[in-house]
Order: structure tokens, then sequence, then C-alpha cells
């Protein structure tokens, strides 16, 4: 059931709202702005209907502050009104509100109006899902990644925390696909992508694949040690799936690992320090495969084998 918040002064008009909408909706109802801006940001709602006239901070202001936050920018507003002159309905439109209802409810126009911004809601989301997965695996695609390395980087500059980032590639793929074909091979690198996935659990750490058989992941928090011990956990769990391999390529599927870990600062580069973990990737390649290289915060390299 979708969750719909009622920010409104008025008990009254709030339990009319409350009782046309309660059927299909989960309700929430605040009573001041601020309650609401707190609401928001703390749950998940898929609409906000929003008095205009309140006391203290009115509907246009928290729509406002509504729009400036990450978390809740993306939610329809829908203020509601006995106003009905143009200047105050542009005004909230032009701050970012998709609809107006006016009161005295017509409980036929609301329930319309809510289910069709909604269902807008939704298939934005959908969209938006879609844009930023990797439609094989269900993990992060590369423009997600672009996206998302940018705001983590600078996230772990602020914090003054370790940020580790690491490239994983499939080792003899090619030869796997020529053997096996590559329906096999999408298997495979949905197996990979699986179990590297549960392997990352935490919302610090991100997996996303980067292109083919390729795939790039980040950790924040973890000193290089414990990154690196933390690879070679996954390394290890993708042999030990035990996916038989071209004959000439090895027993098992496996993969190589190669990663650093840095404290950023703000004047340095996630993409420096994504082609030194690339480098990585390239020796634990050089050195025989499946293993996992890693560049410490002194670009000092650890090495699994």
């Amino acid at each position: 059931m979708e969750n719909i918040l009622i920010v409104d002064d008025s008990r009254l008009q709030a339990v009319q709202l409350e009782s046309i909408l309660e059927d299909e909706y989960d309700i929430t109802v605040a009573q001041t702005a601020e309650e609401g801006l707190g609401l928001a940001r703390d749950k998940n709602f898929s609409l906000i209907l929003l008095d205009v006239i309140m006391p203290g901070m009115d509907g246009f202001e928290l729509l406002k502050r509504l729009q400036e936050e990450i978390v809740t920018q993306s939610v329809p507003v829908i203020l509601i009104t006995s106003l009905s002159d143009a200047q105050n309905e542009q005004r909230g439109l032009i701050l970012g509100a998709v609809d107006y209802i006016t009161k005295p409810f017509n409980p036929l126009i609301v329930k319309a109006r809510v289910n069709t911004h909604i269902k807008l809601y939704n298939y934005r989301r959908q969209v938006e899902y879609q844009s930023r997965t990797d439609q094989l695996t269900g993990i992060a695609n590369r423009r997600q990644h672009d996206r998302y390395s940018f705001t983590k980087w600078n996230e772990a500059a602020r914090l003054q925390i370790p940020f580790s980032v690491c490239m994983l590639d499939i080792d003899r793929f090619k030869a796997y696909n020529d053997t096996f074909g590559h329906p096999a091979g999408d298997k495979v690198i949905a197996a990979v992508a699986k179990t590297v996935s549960s392997h990352l659990k935490r919302n610090t750490d991100f997996l996303a694949r980067y292109g083919g058989e390729e795939f790039v992941a980040f950790l924040l928090g973890d000193n290089s040690r414990k990154a690196f011990e933390h690879l070679k956990k996954v390394r290890q769990a993708i042999e030990e799936l035990h996916v038989p391999h071209a004959p000439f390529a090895g027993q098992w599927v496996t993969v190589s690992i190669g990663g650093v870990t840095v404290i950023p600062k703000v004047e340095s580069s996630y993409e420096i320090h994504l082609r030194i973990a690339d480098a990585m990737l390239y020796d634990a390649k050089r050195l025989g495969r499946n293993q996992v290289v890693w560049a410490n915060e002194n670009m000092e390299q650890l090495r699994e084998k």
C-alpha cells in the first residue's frame, strides 16, 4: 500500500482527507510544517498533500524546503487551499507542486488526482531504476557508478575516512564464452554479481557492472588491510561456486581483483585512484590470476599469493 503524508494544521480537514483516501492508501498526518518536514525526511512517501495556509512556516515555505532536500525533492506535492486566484496557483507550481486541490473537498476529484500523481511517481521511479541498473545482473550499471562515485568520494573526503575502490574481472572469460556460448557466459556474470553482492551488504558498500565481465566496487570506512582481507573472501567465494571453466582455462571460473585504499583529499581525484585499482588488477592478472593485489594508504602493494 502506498504511503501518503497529509500536512494540515486543521485536524478536521486532515480527517476529511484521510477518510477519502484511507481505503486505498496508508495515511500519515502532520499538523505543523516542521513535523511534516521531519516525517518526509524519515519515511518513504509516494505523495504529500500540503495545506497552503498554516501558522509559522506556511505551505509555500515547506514546499520550498522539500524541493531543496535530496531525500524529498522527487516526492510529488499537491497543494490544498481555498485560494482560487491564479497568482497563488502560479506560485505553487513554480515552487514545484504538481497539482492543486481546492476546499471544500470533492472526494471523486481528490481520489482522481491522487491516483494520477502516484501512478506518475511510480512510473518515474521505475524509469529511473532502469536507467541506473544493469539489466543482466540487477546491480548498478556504469552510469550509476559514474554518478554515485563522485558523491561518495566527496563524502569520504569531508569526513576524512578511508575510501577503498577495486576492480574485479572474470579470468579468461573469452575462453569461457567461446567454449560454452554467450548465454552460459551471461549466467556466469550474473552468478559472480550475486556472490559479490552477498559480501557487500553495508550501506557504505557499492558494486556496479563496469562493462562486460568487469565490475567495480568501493567500500567506505575500512583500512587497507581490512578491505584487502574482505576482498580475498569475495574471490574465494567465487572460486567455491565451482563453475567448470573451459578445459584449457582452469578447473573453475575465478576472478582477479585489484584495489587501493586512500583517505581522500578535496583536491584529489577518484578517477586517478580508479586507474590505480585497474593497475593492481593488471598485476593480479600478470602474477597468475585468481588473486587479490592491493595498494595500501602508503601505496605499498599487498599480494594474496
